[in-house]
């Protein structure tokens, strides 16, 4: 799909406010509602918008400890890694995973109360992972930037 200029100013206002009307999104790209909510609705169904969510605050929730932790796996068979793959999608403190390129196999990015609960989630959750051979956890000290908005 072929994004112009148009598309790319709503996608920027829609990653920062997705809560934002209709009404006001056209002002702020200078389109008409109804341009505006047709456009939007095209970016819907294309699949480039996939989901409007709410980002919560993990330290308010009690969970400001992030952990992150690379796990090398005993093989790399199909097998393996879908076991892996199914079995740590089903861990709810881990919040991403990712397939690696280079020493390690997969990255988790876990959330914790504190590294007493880290130590909870390793013992019941990350070292019952099925081909798990190693891990290394490493706990992240502060946040110093985070967004989830693209590059447009």
């Amino acid at each position: 799909m072929q994004l112009d200029n148009t598309d790319r100013r709503l996608l920027t206002v829609l990653q920062k406010q997705g809560r934002i009307s209709n009404a006001e999104l056209s002002e702020r790209v200078n389109l008409s509602p109804s341009a505006c909510h047709r456009r939007v609705q095209r970016l819907e169904a294309s699949g480039l918008i996939r989901d409007y969510v709410a980002l919560l605050d993990a330290r308010k929730l009690g969970r400001p400890t992030t952990v992150f932790v690379e796990i090398t796996l005993s093989g790399q068979s199909d097998d393996i890694l879908e076991a892996f793959e199914k079995a740590v999608a089903r861990v709810p403190d881990v919040l991403e995973c990712h397939l690696m390129a280079g020493s390690a196999d997969y990255i988790l990015k876990v959330v914790a109360e504190d590294s007493e609960d880290f130590a909870r989630i390793h013992r019941q959750h990350l070292t019952r992972l099925p081909g798990v051979a190693r891990m290394q956890s490493s706990f992240a000290l502060r946040t110093v930037f985070k967004t989830t908005a693209l590059p447009l």
